[in-house]
């Protein structure tokens, strides 16, 4: 497999949901050419993740927001989650691994914390950098990952998906050994 090959990162005119179906099938595409087999889907409601678990026929991890987000943003549909996970999707939720977290906490008192200075360092690529290693974070912290393959790990702005990107992983603790290999995709 020559991964070596030219590569065009498909870039939105718009960030948001309008882009969901082509970023999947962007990351479906690659994932295939790269012989990955899981993609990490940040899901609000479970319903990029059910789109996902459609079209790949691989390991799609769906990673909510956590619980303490919920009322602010929104929970999981028990029924779309239920969908995705009879598709063969698995649906985690857990604590953030970049913001939202511990230093969530910290923040809120009036300090900033390491995780937020990464965190936005994402977010001058897009929100949704941010969120897909995030969640490839998240899901390896959940023990959902083989370690040693690439992942592509799609997420967005504000609902659906307009970002996909090619990680090889790490957990929180080795944040620093996760490498961002490609970016599939992203809004402008």
């Amino acid at each position: 497999m020559d991964r070596s090959e030219t590569l065009q990162t498909r870039i939105f005119a718009e960030p948001g949901a309008g882009n969901t179906d082509a970023t999947l099938e962007i990351a479906v595409s690659r994932a295939q050419a790269l012989a990955i087999d899981t993609l990490v889907v940040a899901t609000s409601t479970g319903q990029t993740a059910l789109k996902a678990a459609r079209l790949f026929d691989g390991n799609v991890i769906g990673v909510t927001l956590s619980a303490g987000h919920w009322d602010t943003y929104c929970p999981p549909d028990p029924d779309i989650c239920e969908k995705a996970r009879e598709e063969g999707a698995q649906i985690i939720t857990c604590t953030h691994g970049l913001l939202g977290g511990l230093d969530g906490a910290v923040k809120s008192a009036g300090g900033l914390a390491a995780a937020e200075i990464i965190a936005r360092t994402y977010y001058t690529i897009c929100q949704g950098a941010k969120v897909a290693v995030e969640c490839v974070l998240m899901a390896a912290d959940a023990a959902l990952l083989d370690m040693d393959r690439e992942v592509i790990s799609i997420a967005g702005t504000g609902g659906g998906a307009d970002t996909a990107l090619v990680i090889q992983p790490a957990f929180t603790n080795t944040f620093f050994d996760l490498r961002v290999r490609e970016i599939l995709a992203m809004p402008r």
